[in-house]
């Protein structure tokens, strides 16, 4: 029997992306989120839309017809021993995000300016902790329900490996799992775009980061 892994995701909009594609693959997902997603995830479940590679139109895929489960739940309702991996699926202001660590030889003290609260991270474990690049552009339509995803760049996610080799065998296992995944379209079993790829290097996740800063400066 295949080992189910229990993910805690903050944020359920793009995280339930990633949710959709955990529990396609057998694992489940928690959404940690505002009470008015909460309410609806747990009613109606979450709905990502995207294309698929060889067909026309896009594709719902509703978590009601996922093999693992993809539930919502409130801060304050969390148990953190219950989870195999928790997911930080927010922009930096929604919880302070902190100044980059684990690399060697970088002076993270020297940063610390540039975000918004970087003592909110002080208290994490830094080789507990990696990197994965937020490659997929998705979106919520805004005249659709608050749980609808639309996907509109299906690219892979890109995560360096963690300190430890068990750690990162959590990784690579939700890796094969996503890969070998396939969605059932009514009409035939589908392979469905946005991938996991767990890379040795912790510096390939920071490989859109060029882009990213260039991007913005244009739009200043």
């Amino acid at each position: 029997m295949k080992q189910a892994f229990n993910v805690l995701l903050l944020g359920a909009s793009y995280g339930s992306l990633l949710a959709t594609k955990l529990a396609l693959a057998g694992h489940n997902a928690k959404l940690i989120c505002l009470p008015e997603e909460v309410n609806l995830i747990n009613k109606e479940g979450t709905l990502v839309r995207m294309p698929v590679k060889g067909r026309e139109g896009l594709y719902d895929i509703s978590s009601k017809q996922l093999s693992g489960k993809v539930e919502a739940i409130s801060p304050n309702d969390v148990k953190p021993d219950e989870f195999d991996l928790a997911v930080l699926a927010m922009q930096e202001p929604q919880y302070r995000s902190a100044d980059i660590k684990r690399i060697s030889g970088l002076d993270t003290t020297q940063y610390r300016d540039s975000y918004a609260d970087a003592s909110v991270w002080d208290e994490l474990d830094p080789h507990l902790m990696t990197l994965c690049s937020p490659d997929p552009q998705a979106f919520r339509p805004p005249d659709e329900p608050i749980n609808v995803l639309q996907v509109r760049l299906p690219t892979n996610f890109k995560a360096a490996r963690f300190e430890s080799d068990e750690h990162t065998a959590i990784l690579k296992k939700i890796e094969s799992d996503i890969e070998d995944a396939r969605f059932d379209t009514g009409d035939g079993l589908v392979e469905v775009p946005v991938k996991l790829r767990v890379h040795e290097s912790i510096f390939v996740p920071m490989a859109k980061w060029c882009m990213l800063l260039a991007g913005n400066y244009r739009c200043v």
